[in-house]
């Protein structure tokens, strides 16, 4: 079972494309209700299993984060030859390329919407000794363990939790654990961001968890600290762990999500340059 997803208008011109990229064992089902969402507001929205996710989990121990950036590259080109605004948006690894796009296409990105950024393994729900996670992850371990996905699975709502956790044990929306593989490639990935931050300069929204259990709010105000963009927010939630988009304030983060978008939406006028609107 596929769990890609492409909503495209066909009765009206759309605003434009935004691109959504998943979390590390995610799958788009936890970008579906969102995509909705942008959708019902006049966006033609896209997002695809990751390579080593979906139907192919057993990629995940082989994958490189070369392959990620390069899916991400390929599917933002494919968008850009078609929509004049093309908005990238990620939730935690997804996060992290849709800074690489922002980096490599710089002004070809009409924004990015970074959501629980992860940058860092420094949440509050990982094991007292993660802080020796990347020197397990430089050695032959890493081939070996996989850190098991559990409570609070990155989500504070009990209702909501419950409901995904019976859909995890099914397997039917994403991993039920965290491969050390797949860690080991987000930090190289996260690495090789860091040190071009201050040549990103893309206008971006960060939303980020005080509570997030995967990763502190460090990844988000590293990002926010460093780029050189003019145009950038970080807003924190005080009531939603990880999984922003499924939690207590999911319809605060996309209220904002679409101002952000319907604010850096670029048009022609009559002259045939680009201007906000």
């Amino acid at each position: 079972m596929s769990l890609d997803f492409e909503l495209i208008h066909e009765d009206i011109e759309s605003k434009g494309a935004v691109l959504l990229f998943h979390g590390l064992t995610g799958s788009p089902f936890e970008l579906k209700k969102y995509g909705q969402f942008l959708y019902n507001n006049g966006y033609d929205v896209f997002a695809e299993c990751l390579p080593g996710h979906g139907e192919k989990f057993e990629e995940i121990y082989t994958v490189k984060y070369q392959d990620w950036l390069n899916f991400a590259y390929s599917h933002f080109e494919n968008l850009k030859s078609k929509y004049e605004n093309v908005f990238v948006s990620g939730l935690c690894l997804g996060a992290v390329l849709a800074l690489a796009i922002g980096l490599k296409y710089k002004e070809q990105v009409a924004g990015i919407i970074s959501l629980s950024t992860t940058l860092y393994l420094d949440g509050w729900r990982l094991p007292w000794y993660k802080c020796l996670i990347p020197i397990g992850l430089a050695t032959i371990v890493r081939y070996y363990y996989n850190y098991p996905e559990c409570e609070p699975h990155g989500i504070k709502n009990l209702k909501t939790r419950n409901i995904v956790k019976k859909l995890l044990a099914k397997g039917d929306v994403g991993m039920n654990d965290f491969p050390m593989t797949g860690f080991y490639e987000l930090l190289k990935l996260s690495a090789v961001v860091r040190k071009q931050l201050n040549n990103f300069k893309t206008p971006i929204l960060l939303i980020h968890s005080h509570e997030d259990d995967i990763t502190s709010t460090k990844s988000a105000n590293v990002v926010y600290k460093n780029i050189s963009s003019e145009d950038k927010e970080l807003i924190i939630l005080y009531d939603s762990y990880h999984m922003v988009l499924y939690d207590n304030e999911k319809e605060f983060v996309f209220n904002k999500a679409l101002e952000f978008l319907n604010s850096h939406l670029l048009v022609k006028n009559e002259e045939k340059e680009l201007v906000c609107i």
